[in-house]
């Protein structure tokens, strides 16, 4: 438990920080999921779509401490590589 007013203070930054981290990370895993799901369909339309809003997702994801930049940039690729396949 925190001892100081400034320890205090940094205990509760943090909670709010990582419930931030956690609504953000939960919502881009849910996008990722969809986009697959409409890849794995083989709706491009769909797929074309959600990939923007994903791509949205995983960059501000990526500006935060909560994902890595190079993960998020290879998520990226990855998904939009698997979109381009699709006919």
């Amino acid at each position: 438990m925190a001892n100081h007013k400034s320890s205090e203070k940094r205990a509760k930054q943090e909670k709010v920080r990582r419930m931030t981290n956690k609504i953000k990370t939960a919502k881009t895993r849910t996008s990722v999921k969809a986009l697959r799901e409409a890849i794995t369909k083989g709706d491009k339309a769909t797929a074309l779509k959600l990939l923007t809003e994903t791509q949205s997702l995983l960059a501000k994801l990526a500006k935060s401490p909560a994902m890595p930049k190079q993960t998020a940039a290879r998520k990226t690729s990855r998904l939009a590589k698997q979109v381009a396949t699709l006919k």
